[in-house]
């Protein structure tokens, strides 16, 4: 339980930081200037998109929580045989870093006008992407070469479930990422494609962030961490 309540507070501390960016406390009547401008400025304030994209990400996140709290209440018992690590997952997780970094300033760039490096931002993101999901293919298929299949143990299919579901995750994302591409070359109006470009971040960036928190589960570093966190409870 404790661990659901840690993962949901930083989702809660992400998701206030981000609706304190979006003028939720503005008060326009109280702004001066020209009225057109504020009408704008409202519309682009917090998109329903945004809001939808939002709740996803929210239940999304709720769903890895009972994930990882099961995966701690089953590691508890004696037939636990964790297994070992691929190194490939180092690789697989500095790829995922380079593909949310390249949405960053693919977005950036979109706020600019600057759709060469926006078209060039959405290709490295897509490319980096799937070789993620590749080295994730092959990390399964290193660990049921080892003998570490699916119904070996508890911990295999642990393993096997947790990752498969980030990875699903990562793949229906691709699906917006092409479409924003596609976008992109076909000469989308700007306000339409910086929408586009903002939500694939936002999302991709939530899926770095439950992957970092997937790789410290599987590593053990999680686990280290909620017992000092009862230790200093206690």
């Amino acid at each position: 339980m404790s661990v659901i309540l840690v993962f949901l507070l930083v989702i809660a501390g992400f998701a206030g930081w981000w609706l304190s960016h979006q003028r939720l406390m503005a008060k326009p009547w109280l702004e001066q200037g020209l009225a057109s401008d504020f009408v704008g400025l409202d519309r682009s304030a917090l998109p329903t998109a945004k809001i939808g994209l939002g709740v996803f990400l929210a239940v999304v996140g709720c769903l890895f929580a009972l994930f990882t709290s099961a995966y701690f209440m089953r590691m508890a018992v004696s037939d636990w045989q964790p297994l070992p690590l691929p190194r490939l997952l180092w690789l697989n997780t500095g790829v995922l870093v380079l593909s949310s970094v390249a949405l960053q300033c693919t977005s950036m760039a979109a706020r600019r006008g600057q759709i060469d490096t926006v078209r060039l931002g959405l290709a490295t993101a897509g490319l980096t992407t799937l070789a993620f999901l590749v080295g994730q293919l092959m990390a399964w298929r290193q660990l049921t070469a080892d003998g570490y299949f699916l119904a070996s143990n508890p911990a295999n299919s642990f393993f096997y479930l947790i990752t498969g579901m980030h990875g699903l995750h990562v793949l229906g994302g691709l699906v917006a990422l092409g479409r924003t591409t596609t976008s992109a070359w076909a000469g989308t109006r700007p306000e339409r494609l910086r929408l586009g470009v903002e939500l694939c971040a936002m999302y991709w960036h939530f899926l770095l962030f439950v992957w970092l928190a997937i790789f410290a589960l599987l590593a053990g570093w999680a686990a280290t961490f909620i017992d000092i966190c009862r230790q200093m409870l206690t």
